[in-house]
C-alpha cells in the first residue's frame, strides 16, 4: 500500500508572500488535494534576526486570502533545534559527520584557491579524517557531513528529469555551524522526514539545494522524497521578475483589487497547461492538475493577461458574492475606506440594483468601486473637468426641462424612464444620446457610467430629481 500523498509549504518569514510563493503554494496544494492527501505549511524562522512575527502574519493571511488552506497545525522550524542538534550529533558519533576547525581566514583562502582553479569544490576537507587532538584550542568546530567522494548523486525530478551530479564537486556541507544552530540543509531534510513529506514541491532555485539534502538522507538511511522543481516566474520580457513586472507581495494583489479565485486561476496557469484551457473552477484544477505537466522554461508574468482573467471573474460573479467582495475590499484597496460609513441599507440596495451593469465595465475590484461612486456621492455631485465642460447654459436647460417631465414618472424603472426620455426626445426634435450624456453628467458628475437608464433606475426618483435640479438652470 502506497503512503498518503504529504506535501509541505516552507518559506521563510523574512518579508510578504511573494506571488512566487504564493504559486509555489497552490501547486503543493492542488497535488495533495489531487490525491486525497495533506498539504502542511512549515514556518522556516531559522534565521532570527530576519524573521518577524508581521512577516508570518503576511504569510498565514495571504494563503488564507488566497483560499489555500493547509492541514494540521503550523510548525516553526526553530522550535525543532533540539531534534536538528541530535540528529548532527547521531552522524557524529556513527562516523558519517566530522569536526571541522577551519578558521574563516582559512575559508576563505579555499575559496579564493577553488575559483582561481575553476573548481566547484570549495572546501578542502582537511578535517575530513584530521585527529581532533590536532584541533587548535580557540576554534569552536563545525559539524560537517562526510560526502561521498566518488559517484554521482541523482534526482529523479518529476519536472526537470534525471538531474545528475558529481559527488568529486560537491562540498562536505555543515550541518552544524560553530554556534550549535543547525543549517537550513539539514533543517529542513530532519523536518520533511519527521513530518512524512513524500513530494518536495518548490522552485528550481532549490535544484542545488536537492542534491545536499540527498546526500543527507543517503547518509541517514531514509527514504527521499519525490522532488519537482517547477521554473521561476520571469517579467514579460523574459528577464527576473521585478517588481514592475509584478514581483510583489499577494496582498499587494489583493489590494489591486484581483479576485483570489481569479489569482488563483492565473497563477496555476503560470508554467501548467492543460490543453488549451484557460478558465478553471477550483475543482477543476485539483482533478486536472499533474507534476509532469508543468513546463521547464520559465513562465512570463502577463499583467494585461491577469485583468482581462479578473474581469472574467467579475463578470460571471454571483451579484450577492460580489457585494461582499466590494465591502469587505473596502477596507484594503486605495480610495476605499470612504465609501465606508456610507454604506447603509438604501446604499446597499442601490449597489445591489447597480451591480450588472457595474460589473460588466470593471476588471477590477477597485473600477467597480470606482464605478459604483455616483451612488455614494454628496450633494451637490464634484463634477469631473472633462464632465463639467460640457455643462454649458444649454444644456442646464435642457437638463431642467428634462426635470420637469421626469417628474410625472409614477412607476420609477429602467422601463419607464426611458420611455419619457424617449417621448422628450420626440417632442424636442433632439437625439436620444444630446439628452443621454447631460443627463449623465448631472446624475453622476462623469462622462461614463453603466446604462443611464440603469442609474436612474439604480438611485431612484427622489435622489434623481435632486442631483437634476443642483445642475440645471430654470
Amino acid at each position: 500500500m502506497t503512503a498518503p500523498v504529504v506535501t509541505r509549504f516552507a518559506p521563510s518569514p523574512t518579508g510578504f508572500l511573494h506571488i512566487g510563493g504564493g504559486r509555489t503554494a497552490l501547486f503543493n496544494w492542488l497535488y495533495a488535494r489531487k490525491h486525497g492527501g495533506k498539504m502542511l505549511l512549515r514556518i522556516e524562522d531559522t534565521d532570527r534576526a530576519r524573521s518577524t512575527p508581521e512577516a508570518i502574519d503576511a504569510i498565514l493571511d495571504g494563503l488564507t486570502w488566497l483560499g489555500i488552506e493547509w492541514d494540521d497545525d503550523v510548525v516553526y522550524q526553530f522550535s525543532r533545534v533540539a531534534r536538528h542538534r541530535e540528529i548532527a550529533e547521531q552522524l557524529l558519533a556513527e562516523g558519517k559527520a566530522y569536526r571541522c576547525y577551519a578558521t574563516s581566514e582559512e575559508l576563505s583562502q579555499m575559496r579564493e584557491k577553488a575559483r582561481a582553479e575553476g573548481r566547484a569544490k570549495l572546501y578542502d576537507g582537511r578535517w575530513r579524517d584530521r585527529d581532533p587532538s590536532e584541533a587548535p584550542p580557540d576554534v569552536k568546530p563545525t559539524i560537517r557531513l562526510k560526502a561521498p567522494l566518488t559517484g554521482e548523486t541523482v534526482i529523479e525530478d518529476q519536472v526537470q528529469g534525471r538531474i545528475v551530479w558529481q559527488n568529486e564537486n560537491l562540498d562536505d556541507l555543515v550541518l552544524l555551524r560553530g554556534d550549535g544552530t543547525p543549517t537550513y540543509m539539514l533543517a529542513v531534510v530532519v523536518d520533511d522526514h519527521d513530518m512524512g513529506v513524500t513530494h518536495i514541491i518548490r522552485g528550481d532555485d532549490h535544484l542545488i539545494n536537492a542534491a545536499r539534502q540527498k546526500q543527507i538522507y543517503d547518509t541517514l538511511g531514509w527514504a527521499v522524497p519525490i522532488m519537482a522543481h517547477i521554473p521561476l516566474i520571469h517579467g514579460p520580457d523574459g528577464s527576473k521578475l521585478s517588481k514592475r513586472h509584478g514581483a510583489l507581495g499577494v496582498d499587494a494583489y489583493r489590494a489591486m483589487g484581483y479576485l483570489p479565485a481569479a489569482l488563483r486561476n492565473y497563477l496555476v496557469r503560470l508554467g501548467w497547461s492543460h490543453g488549451d484551457q484557460e478558465i478553471f473552477s477550483t475543482q477543476e484544477m485539483i482533478e486536472a492538475f499533474d507534476l509532469p505537466a508543468i513546463g521547464r522554461s520559465a513562465a512570463r508574468f502577463d499583467f494585461a493577461k491577469l485583468e482581462n482573467l479578473n474581469g472574467h471573474y467579475i463578470r460571471n460573479c454571483d451579484d450577492h458574492a460580489l457585494m461582499r467582495l466590494f465591502e469587505n475590499a473596502l477596507d484594503y484597496v486605495p480610495r476605499g475606506a470612504d465609501l465606508k460609513p456610507k454604506l447603509n441599507d438604501v446604499t446597499r440596495a442601490q449597489l445591489l440594483r447597480a451591480m450588472p451593469g457595474l460589473k460588466e465595465r470593471a476588471k477590477t475590484l477597485i473600477e467597480l468601486i470606482e464605478g459604483a461612486r455616483f451612488i455614494f456621492a454628496d450633494r451637490p455631485l464634484t463634477i469631473e473637468a472633462k464632465a463639467a465642460a460640457l455643462l454649458t447654459p444649454e444644456t442646464r436647460a435642457l437638463i431642467g426641462r428634462l426635470r420637469a417631465d421626469l417628474e410625472s414618472v409614477t412607476s420609477w424603472t429602467a422601463e419607464t424612464t426611458e420611455a419619457a426620455m424617449r417621448t422628450f426626445a420626440e417632442q424636442n426634435n433632439l437625439k436620444l444620446g444630446a439628452i443621454a450624456q447631460p443627463l449623465r453628467i448631472a446624475l453622476t458628475g462623469r462622462t461614463t457610467s453603466p446604462g443611464i437608464f440603469d442609474v436612474l433606475a439604480t438611485l431612484g426618483k427622489e435622489t434623481c430629481l435632486a442631483r437634476l435640479r443642483d445642475q440645471s438652470s430654470p
